[in-house]
């Protein structure tokens, strides 16, 4: 299982239950990588998307208390996300939030890819830092490019010691 989000420089990412930038480039990185592939969210994750409706093209597995939608397979607690997300290959599986599904989460996710935002953006939801976390290493990381107006770098963590390995 890997995780995929865009984090500003205090590695916030979301306020008001949306995004804090409009990044084209980050958008179409985040489509193209998880296309075809299994999503795993939060309830606000999913609602917060056009009409509170799962993402195309892919299998979405959201970790919520109640049955909420027809096209979404719901989990209930951590036992049964990690049961139900070994039924896929693991590089196909994508944690893409919110920030409580992503601290959960982290600790069993091989590979976390996270574009940077060189900004404050305001955030009121916040992921862990993984430049200050031992267990996660720094091993690739792009030039900066410019998208929309910001400078962002897409960058890939690995987990030294996953959780259920």
């Amino acid at each position: 299982m890997k995780a995929i989000f865009h984090a500003d420089r205090n590695w916030g990412i979301g306020r008001g239950n949306d995004l804090m930038f409009r990044l084209p480039l980050d958008m179409k990185f985040f489509r193209e990588t998880t296309k075809g592939k299994t999503v795993v969210m939060g309830l606000n994750t999913l609602r917060s998307f056009p009409g509170g409706k799962p993402l195309k093209n892919r299998t979405n597995i959201v970790l919520c208390p109640e049955n909420v939608e027809e096209d979404v397979i719901c989990v209930h607690s951590l036992a049964e996300l990690l049961a139900e997300v070994k039924r896929y290959p693991a590089d196909d599986v994508y944690v893409i939030g919110g920030a409580s599904v992503y601290r959960l989460l982290l600790p069993y996710c091989t590979e976390v890819l996270v574009t940077k935002v060189d900004a404050d953006g305001g955030a009121d939801t916040f992921v862990p830092d993984l430049d200050a976390d031992e267990r996660f290493l720094l091993c690739a990381e792009s030039a900066p490019t410019e998208d929309n107006g910001y400078l962002i770098r897409f960058c890939t963590y690995k987990n030294l010691s996953p959780e259920g390995d």
